[in-house]
């Protein structure tokens, strides 16, 4: 896929995250193109549902069915075409029954306790809710470095979303894949099932730490196996990137390990340190968070009433425990906390897998001095780092420097300066994504 617009600076960028978060794939008309695809077939959203779940990726799925088969009347909101998230992306889901489903939907605000503002096609409009699950997953981590604004450097995760989406063909392409975690092989495997040449895994996590995530696995033995089905021939650990070469999109990426550094030739880097949760809109609803997400107590309840976090948003902890989490936070949704309790051993068993997970993946302080002075942080107004770094924190940076500031509102650059400064975002403001004016002044009941 070539590159679908310059930056502010004029830059040639393509796409990175493939999910709608970096807007680099914006078309000329303003679109994220690895947002449009055939709508999934839905009803018009009723003015008020008992559980009213925002994101279809797994544990928002889990958390509709459950709430449904509870009694509640449920209404599912998500921004992609069609249910599934990221994880299912491109395969076919059905929606859950008794369910609305509306896709292709942007939750843009709370204008009050207890109703939602929801951008959709050409109109906007409130829908009032008594209880509201929100599942609004993860994003990956980009840490910035000398050429990773060329166009097919993207992210891990990203390339395997573009190439579901048929955005990108990956066939006889070389392909690099870097960063941190088991997405790494998990996308390998997706695109070597495509076609891709896997030129090498670089894990910038040293042996040791992989093999105690190993031994962690021996109670876990389908996922070990498929730990092990899927680990290729070249796969290096304590590995990164430092650089990426190339004049108009990528022909190569400078990798080091221990004293070593060399050129792997590649015409994609898929490049991910591990996910971030997207946390914007349980903040934007006042719920309390913690280090590692949305802080929630055994029944999937945040510090809000009436409002309950599951899945990703929570803490990193992959699908399993998305699913459970879905379930227990449906059902307490809908009234039945009892249904609910029933499931709590069954997520303390999947914890303990994310634990292990948290434990043998932490980024190295090496990754600290990727970035240098002039290397872009925010890729939307074409910041460099060594002008952020001067500033005390988020606010000074947009003040001075706009960081933060373009179309996808810090969710880049956050989690980069994140890790290399320590700064947390700021309290986020309505709308939390890009909207359309008439979505802020007058939100209005849907028409039939």
């Amino acid at each position: 896929m070539a590159e679908t617009r310059t930056s502010v600076t004029g830059e040639p960028r393509g796409p990175l995250c493939g999910m709608g978060i970096c807007f680099e794939c914006r078309t000329a008309s303003g679109e994220r193109t690895c947002q449009q695809g055939a709508p999934f077939a839905a009803g018009i959203l009723p003015a008020e549902v008992s559980v009213l779940v925002v994101g279809a990726g797994p544990a928002g799925l889990a958390a509709a069915r459950c709430a449904a088969e509870s009694g509640a009347s449920v209404a599912l909101v998500d921004d992609n075409p069609a249910p599934g998230g990221q994880i299912w992306r491109s395969e076919t889901r059905a929606a859950p029954p008794a369910t609305t489903v509306l896709c292709a939907a942007r939750v843009i605000d709370f204008p009050r306790p207890g109703a939602a503002t929801i951008e959709h096609a050409e109109q906007s409009f409130e829908i009032a809710y008594r209880s509201l699950v929100l599942a609004t997953g993860a994003r990956e981590r980009f840490l910035p470095f000398p050429g990773w604004t060329l166009p097919n450097v993207t992210g891990a995760g990203g390339l395997q979303a573009l190439a579901k989406s048929g955005l990108v063909e990956v066939a006889g392409k070389r392909v690099v894949v870097a960063g941190s975690g088991p997405l790494l092989l998990a996308v390998a495997d997706y695109l070597a099932g495509r076609g891709a040449e896997i030129r090498l895994i670089a894990e910038q996590a040293g042996t040791s730490a992989l093999l105690r995530f190993g031994f962690s696995l021996a109670t876990r033995p389908a996922k070990l196996a498929q730990a092990l089905r899927l680990r290729p021939a070249r796969y290096l650990t304590a590995c990164w990137p430092v650089t990426a070469h190339g004049k108009d999109k990528l022909e190569a990426v400078s990798l080091t390990r221990g004293t070593r550094t060399w050129r792997e030739p590649c015409d994609f880097l898929a490049c991910g340190f591990g996910l971030i949760p997207n946390i914007e809109l349980p903040a934007l609803a006042g719920c309390q968070l913690g280090l590692q997400g949305v802080l929630v107590d055994d029944h999937q309840r945040t510090s809000v009433p009436g409002i309950y976090c599951a899945g990703e948003v929570t803490g990193i902890g992959g699908v399993d425990l998305s699913l459970v989490e879905g379930e227990i936070a449906g059902c307490a949704a809908a009234g039945h906390p009892e249904k609910a309790a029933r499931l709590f051993g069954r997520r303390e068993r999947h914890r303990r897998f994310a634990r292990a997970l948290e434990r043998a993946f932490p980024l190295r302080e090496e990754l600290r001095g990727l970035c240098q002075p002039d290397t872009l942080v925010c890729r939307c107004e074409d910041v460099p780092y060594g002008l952020v770094r001067e500033c005390a924190g988020w606010r000074e940076a947009k003040l001075h420097t706009r960081c933060g500031m373009g179309p996808c509102q810090g969710r880049i650059c956050g989690g980069a300066l994140a890790f290399l400064l320590g700064w947390r975002a700021g309290s986020p403001r309505p709308p939390v994504y890009p909207a359309r004016i008439a979505s802020l002044s007058r939100p209005r009941c849907p028409q039939p």
